[in-house]
């Protein structure tokens, strides 16, 4: 078995800087030609206000990458306008992308969306117990040996830099539930820095299970003009999954980092050394 998916996030259609580039389009469909991934997910903030010409943007672009998506919201992709904030805020994510809680399932791959945006918080990320509930009978649904992935657009795990959003409220809650439901790979984005850690680097329980966060793929935040651009990707094998930084860069993409992880609680093999040939070294 082995399986690559490729995780956007943040891509903020519509605001100013936002994706300007000219040659950003052909240097990304030149990484998935080559990366060829199974699934494509976006995990959020597609929009800068949710409007409805934001999202015929960033419908369209994601659209042109020609590959199976998941796609959940952030906290950008809901209107910024009373009545339709509360009324309905999912309205036009849902016109052009189904439902805001898609499930992607193959051989490879079990894979649930959740939505932890709230119109009532403007930063903060929720998820409730139902959607935990469904999200775990979903990830139980998957094919016996399938990768069984969660996303959502909030962050659980701290910023490496400076940021002041916090993470997803109740995280040990959501995150234990999601690991009592198989979970090995849980994704997000929001803070527009990359990291990545697996469960028992953080936790005194032994739990198994890889956390990331994709760095930002559109506009800068306000006043960090200088942070970084891009996107992660992960190859997962039978017992492994690799976590790679792919950061962008004026003309493409450059491989930045890349971290291995083991799937399940075992430890990750260890590497094979090169074996010394005492007849050349006599």
């Amino acid at each position: 078995m082995s399986t690559r998916i490729l995780h956007l996030s943040d891509l903020h259609f519509g605001a100013r800087r936002a994706l300007q580039d000219a040659t950003f389009g052909v240097a990304l469909a030149g990484l998935i030609e080559r990366l060829d991934p199974a699934l494509v997910i976006a995990s959020g903030d597609l929009t800068h206000r949710g409007s409805a010409s934001q999202y015929d943007a960033a419908a369209e672009f994601l659209g042109s990458l020609e590959r199976p998506l998941l796609v959940v919201p952030g906290n950008h992709d809901m209107p910024y306008t009373l009545p339709a904030r509360l009324t309905s805020p999912w309205a036009a994510f849902e016109r052009h992308f189904g439902t805001t809680e898609p499930v992607h399932a193959s051989a490879e791959l079990q894979v649930v969306g959740l939505n932890s945006a709230r119109p009532l918080r403007h930063q903060g990320g929720l998820i409730t117990a139902a959607q935990l509930s469904r999200a775990q009978e979903a990830l139980a649904r998957g094919a016996p040996g399938a990768c069984r992935v969660a996303v959502c657009h909030h962050q659980l795990l701290g910023a490496p830099w400076r940021s002041r959003k916090r993470p997803l409220a109740h995280r040990a809650s959501v995150l234990a539930g999601l690991l009592a439901a198989g979970a090995e790979l849980v994704v997000s984005g929001h803070i527009h820095q990359a990291s990545a850690s697996e469960g028992r680097e953080f936790q005194v329980e032994r739990s198994s299970v890889v956390v990331t966060t994709a760095p930002g793929l559109g506009r800068p935040r306000p006043r960090r003009r200088g942070e970084a651009c891009g996107l992660l990707a992960y190859r997962i094998e039978e017992g492994t999954i690799a976590v790679e930084t792919h950061l962008w860069q004026p003309g493409g993409f450059e491989l930045t980092a890349s971290r291995l992880f083991p799937r399940g609680t075992g430890p990750l093999p260890e590497p094979e050394q090169p074996r010394l040939d005492r007849t050349a070294a006599g």
